[in-house]
């Protein structure tokens, strides 16, 4: 998917490019909260406005403990975009709205390989179940907003700098065990209710990634 979504955005920017090779138009790679970016901008016949489209691709590993359990983590961060970005007469700064195809995904399988594991306030043998895994997603469209300033050298080489919030919307959890479908029936339901309350645990502790706070920092150069 990731591959894909890579693949489709440079083609954007190609045919960007190409259709625009009479307007000033930029590219750039960029880096921050969102992960590695692409960028590709165009400038239309209205004043102090642009049109930016690109890419944000990342995975940060972290061991991280939720609910009380100890997970290895991964926030996997894949995002595209297209931008409006509305800039200030004589200055840097910009005011900048968009909407985002949101594929970012906090993705967890626990880490203890022995012993009782607390699952919703119940204790299960880790051994028996198997290990405890778990995806959380949001919402697949996400708007965002925020403020941005670009400083150019005659209009060609520069550097970017981007300020503001995404907002994913509240998670989504998706938890279970690796050994679910070997358990016998007594145990598949003692654990079921049990992972229920522990994904809404985990849904409370995620509830503060729906607004997720972006600051990145971008090379350009423009054609």
């Amino acid at each position: 998917m990731k591959f894909k979504t890579l693949k489709a955005t440079l083609a954007a920017l190609a045919l960007f490019g190409f259709s625009t090779a009479s307007a000033d138009f930029g590219v750039g790679v960029k880096a921050g909260t969102l992960g590695i970016g692409l960028e590709g901008r165009w400038d239309p016949p209205v004043p102090w406005f642009d049109v930016r489209v690109g890419l944000n691709q990342y995975d940060y590993d972290a061991d991280s403990d939720y609910a009380g359990i100890d997970y290895d983590a991964t926030l996997a961060l894949d995002s595209y975009y297209v931008t409006g970005n509305f800039k200030f007469p004589l200055s840097p700064m910009r005011f900048t709205v968009g909407a985002f195809s949101n594929g970012n995904e906090v993705q967890m399988a626990s880490s203890q390989t022995s012993g009782l594991v607390d699952i919703g306030g119940t204790p299960f043998d880790i051994a028996t179940i198997g290990r405890v895994e778990s995806t959380t997603s949001f919402s697949s469209t996400a708007p965002y907003a925020g403020v941005g300033f670009d400083f150019e050298v005659f209009g060609k080489a520069g550097i970017n700098l981007d300020f503001g919030v995404l907002w994913q919307g509240d998670p989504s959890v998706s938890l279970g065990v690796s050994n679910f479908d070997n358990l016998s029936p007594v145990e598949q339901a003692l654990l079921g209710p049990a992972l229920n309350a522990e994904r809404a645990q985990i849904e409370d502790d995620i509830s503060d990634y729906k607004a997720w706070p972006v600051v990145s920092l971008g090379f350009v150069y423009n054609f």
